[in-house]
C-alpha cells in the first residue's frame, strides 16, 4: 500500500509591507527626472519622427496627409541619397580602422615615454578640443590649391598641385583624412587608459615564459586585455563616422561627390523643406547607425576577456 503525501497547502501571496511600498515609491520619484528627460529628448521625438515620416508633410504647411511608406520607397530610389549613403560608407571604412589602428599605434609609443609623455598627449589631445567648424577652415586654407602650403610642399619638389577640395574623387578621402586627424586624440587617450589598467606582472610573466620581443608580449598579453576598450572605441568611432556632417557644410556645400547622409537630410528637411521625406531618411539613418553599432557589440563581445 503507497503512501499518498498530502498536497501542500496554498500559500497565499505576502502582502507588501508599507514600508515597501514607500521605499518603492521613494526609488520611482528620484528616478521620474531621468525618465522624463529621456522621455522628452528621446523617446517623444523618434515618435513625433516616425509620424512624420508617413506624411507629405511640408515646413509651415497647414495640412498634409497619409502617404505609408512612400517616402521610404522614394529614399531607395532618389540618386542623390543613394550617393550619400554610398560617400557615407566611404568615409566610414577610412575612419573607421585608421582612427582606431592609428591612435593604438599612437597610444603604444605615447604610453613608452616617460619624460615627455604629458607633453605627447596634450598635443595629440588638441584637436579634439576644438571646434570642427574652425578646423575645417584651417584645412581649407591648408589644402588650397595655389595659396595652401600643402601644394606649395608639391610644387617645391617638381610635382603638380592637387585639387584636393574640387576632384570629386578625392573629396570623401581628404575629409576621411579630416576625420582621422579629429578622433585620433580620443581614441589615443582611450587606449592609454586601457594600457595603463594592464598589470605589469602579466607582461612580465610573459616575458619569462618565452615572450621576449615585445611584439610578441603585445600579441599574446596586451592586444587581449585591451579587448573591452577597443570594442568601445570601434563603436564610437563607427558612430562619430557615420554623423560626419561639418566638414561638408564647410568645404564643399554638398557638392557632387561630396553628399553625406547627414548633410543630405539637412537639405531636405531645412533647405527644401520636405519635412515628411526627411524625417524618413533620418529613420533609415537611425536605423544604420544601430545595426551597425549593435552588430559590432555582439560580434567583438565573444572575443572580448574581461
Amino acid at each position: 500500500m503507497s503512501v499518498i503525501d498530502p498536497p501542500l497547502p496554498r500559500t497565499s501571496a505576502v502582502p507588501m509591507s508599507r514600508r515597501t511600498r514607500r521605499m518603492m515609491w521613494r526609488g520611482f520619484l528620484f528616478a521620474a527626472p531621468a525618465m522624463g528627460l529621456l522621455l522628452a529628448i528621446y523617446i517623444i521625438p523618434v515618435l513625433v519622427l516616425a509620424g512624420f515620416s508617413v506624411t507629405d508633410y511640408q515646413l509651415g504647411a497647414l495640412s498634409w496627409g497619409f502617404t505609408g511608406f512612400d517616402n521610404f520607397a522614394r529614399a531607395f530610389s532618389d540618386p542623390v541619397f543613394l550617393r550619400a549613403l554610398g560617400n557615407t560608407a566611404l568615409y566610414a571604412a577610412l575612419v573607421i580602422p585608421l582612427g582606431v589602428g592609428l591612435a593604438l599605434g599612437v597610444a603604444l609609443l605615447v604610453h613608452g615615454r616617460k619624460r615627455s609623455r604629458a607633453l605627447w598627449e596634450v598635443a595629440y589631445f588638441l584637436p579634439v578640443t576644438s571646434t570642427l567648424v574652425a578646423m575645417a577652415t584651417v584645412w581649407q586654407f591648408l589644402l588650397h590649391p595655389s595659396l595652401g602650403p600643402v601644394n606649395a610642399a608639391f610644387r617645391a619638389l617638381g610635382l603638380d598641385p592637387v585639387a584636393f577640395l574640387a576632384d570629386p574623387h578625392l573629396l570623401i578621402p581628404t575629409m576621411a583624412l579630416m576625420g582621422i586627424w579629429q578622433v585620433l586624440g580620443f581614441n589615443m587617450v582611450l587606449f592609454l587608459a586601457g594600457l595603463t589598467a594592464i598589470p605589469k606582472d602579466l607582461l612580465e610573466a610573459a616575458r619569462l615564459d618565452g615572450a621576449k620581443s615585445p611584439l610578441d608580449r603585445f600579441l599574446t598579453v596586451t592586444w587581449p586585455m585591451l579587448g573591452p576598450t577597443t570594442m568601445f572605441v570601434l563603436v564610437t568611432t563607427s558612430i562619430s563616422a557615420f554623423k560626419v556632417f561639418e566638414q561638408v557644410a564647410v568645404l564643399t556645400k554638398g557638392r557632387q561627390g561630396s553628399e553625406t547622409l547627414l548633410y543630405a537630410i539637412y537639405l531636405e528637411g531645412f533647405e527644401y523643406a520636405e519635412t515628411g521625406y526627411a524625417s524618413a531618411l533620418t529613420l533609415i539613418f537611425l536605423a544604420l547607425v544601430l545595426i551597425v553599432s549593435i552588430g559590432q557589440t555582439f560580434k567583438l563581445d565573444r572575443k572580448v576577456h574581461y
